[in-house]
């Protein structure tokens, strides 16, 4: 894990307070992420898992993967999931010059208008949720977390939210045993709090292990899982 915390310090979040860490308390809510896909047979197991808990979560996708992708992105999306730019091609912003880096943001955003659901489609029944289902997201993670204050500052610009999180699963790293990556969600979150897992082939072995726990655990004790 190195010297990154499973729960992100009070004093990181006040150094940046232009950033969303976690969602304001008004419920037992907490709000699960995944980063990195839509990735083939593991969005779509995740997808299942979430409808057995009726929870909803907020992915942040690769342009990249969303064009490859684009059935799976577009269920994602009908089924009342919040979706956030994740960049085209997974950058990490401290090794990327600003104008590479929006422009990346750009063709990611440009990918999701292409690839999203029609008005008139089918899929999109509740009429209510029409202009959510069709429309571009507002919502931006940087790949590692990592970007320049001057990228920042643009992003925001765009009218981005930047959203990053309270808890870290460890989903992602192969040195995290399954039972401490599900230990750390269960013991870190509160209310309120914005859950990294990702849904990645990498992150599979874990992230599948404790999931469901997760949303076991939390649902018996009574908490709602919503999207950002």
């Amino acid at each position: 894990m190195g010297i990154t915390p499973v729960k992100t310090p009070v004093v990181i979040k006040k150094m940046f307070p232009n950033y969303i860490w976690d969602m304001p308390v008004k419920s037992k809510s907490l709000y699960l992420t995944f980063d990195d896909g839509p990735t083939p047979d593991i969005t779509d197991w995740i997808l299942q898992t979430l409808d057995k808990f009726n929870a909803k979560a907020t992915f942040f996708c690769i342009g990249n993967n969303v064009s490859n992708h684009p059935e799976l992105f577009k269920h994602m999306v009908t089924s009342n999931h919040s979706f956030g730019n994740h960049t085209h091609n997974h950058m990490k912003g401290w090794k990327t010059k600003t104008k590479d880096y929006i422009d990346n943001i750009h063709l990611c955003e440009t990918t999701f208008k292409s690839c999203l659901p029609k008005p008139e489609s089918p899929d999109v029944q509740n009429v209510s949720l029409q202009k959510q289902r069709t429309e571009t997201t507002s919502l931006f993670r940087p790949p590692y977390g990592k970007m320049k204050s001057k990228q920042s500052k643009h992003i925001l610009n765009m009218g981005y939210k930047i959203v990053m999180w309270d808890v870290l699963s460890f989903d992602w790293d192969q040195q995290t045993p399954k039972e401490v990556c599900l230990n750390h969600v269960i013991t870190k979150s509160t209310e309120g709090s914005i859950i990294v897992f990702h849904d990645s082939i990498k992150a599979s072995k874990n992230m599948t292990y404790a999931l469901p726990r997760v949303l076991e655990h939390f649902s018996e004790k009574g908490f709602r899982f919503e999207a950002i």
